[in-house]
């Protein structure tokens, strides 16, 4: 396959991808927003989006204060914001676009409505009248382009490429959630062992709330209940999310599809690329929340993204670029 190919390929998954993980972290921003708390937690909240995708300093040089409107408007429909659900459907189109004679009728079909249809939405002014339907529909849509791809996909390269876009992406932005969330909880003075019962009461509640908001933001909401059969606690929520293998959208087992993607489009398997994605399985295959935990979430997450940062580089430089003849 040609490497020009393959790239196109690999982004237009990526960013498709993209599109629905921003959607689910501003649908769990604004559905935790409408809970009882005060106005410097509902800010904090939205800040930590923007911190999420790295885009803070962008919109501070827009917009003076951080309200859940314009970071909403900024992070939806500013086409000249390059993480905007509308801009990740357009690359997400544009790159289909370039390779229209790799995919069968029904994935372009399905890239392309997705692109007409939400500009209809945008301008129609359906995003602003009910902002959690609208969300709701971006996380069908890439349900969709997926669903659509492994059903009518040849097996070979192309589809491999695409999967690997879309669970390095999964993987990203999955860390990304997990640690902004955790560090915006642990910042909260709710549960604090000054309060008195009415306080702790209501502490308990508000994390009740928070957590399940987190986890319906990846679908782990009923797996929680069916895997721990417990009181949602944060410990159980991290572990989830960072290491259990059955759960979708976890870390692990978005590395266990990148890896096995990686293999079939490997020749070598002894290439570095193929060897750096593996160690980084098996750290999570092997791993335990409490050791993570003991060590810094924060400081694991962090040091994560990097690595999965590398190996996207990686990835880009032994597969998606062209080679010099």
């Amino acid at each position: 396959m040609l490497s020009r190919t393959a790239d196109h390929l690999f982004w237009m998954s990526r960013y498709m991808e993209r599109a629905e993980n921003t959607a689910r972290m501003l649908n769990v921003s604004y559905e935790t927003s409408l809970l009882p708390q005060s106005a410097a937690a509902v800010e904090a909240g939205w800040e930590g989006i923007l911190s999420i995708s790295e885009l803070l300093p962008s919109y501070l040089a827009l917009y003076k204060t951080i309200t859940p409107r314009d970071v909403m408007a900024f992070m939806v429909k500013d086409a000249d914001n390059p993480s905007s659900i509308i801009s990740c459907l357009r690359a997400a189109r544009e790159n289909a676009r370039a390779v229209r004679g790799t995919l069968t009728t029904e994935v372009w079909e399905t890239q392309n409505q997705t692109w007409l249809e939400v500009n209809r939405m945008l301008k129609s002014g359906e995003f602003e009248r009910d902002p959690g339907q609208f969300f709701e529909w971006v996380k069908f849509r890439s349900h969709l382009s997926r669903g659509v791809t492994v059903g009518t996909m040849l097996m070979d390269e192309s589809l491999y490429f695409m999967r690997m876009g879309t669970f390095l992406e999964r993987a990203d932005n999955t860390a990304r959630l997990v640690d902004v969330k955790f560090h915006a909880m642990q910042n909260d003075f709710f549960g604090a062992p000054q309060y008195g019962a009415a306080e702790t009461e209501s502490a308990q509640e508000y994390d009740f709330y928070h957590w399940s908001a987190i986890l319906r933001s990846v679908s782990g909401f009923e797996v929680y209940r069916k895997v721990y059969r417990d009181v949602i606690r944060p410990e159980r929520v991290a572990e989830l999310l960072i290491l259990r293998p059955d759960m979708p959208r976890s870390l692990h087992a978005s590395l266990n599809e990148v890896v096995s993607n990686l293999a079939l489009v490997s020749h070598d398997r002894e290439s570095d690329t193929l060897r750096h994605a593996g160690r980084l399985r098996s750290e999570l295959a092997f791993g335990r929340i409490d050791e993570i935990l003991a060590t810094g979430l924060h400081a694991y997450l962090t040091q994560f993204l990097e690595r999965v940062n590398v190996l996207g580089g990686r990835i880009s430089r032994e597969f998606l670029m062209p080679q010099a003849a």
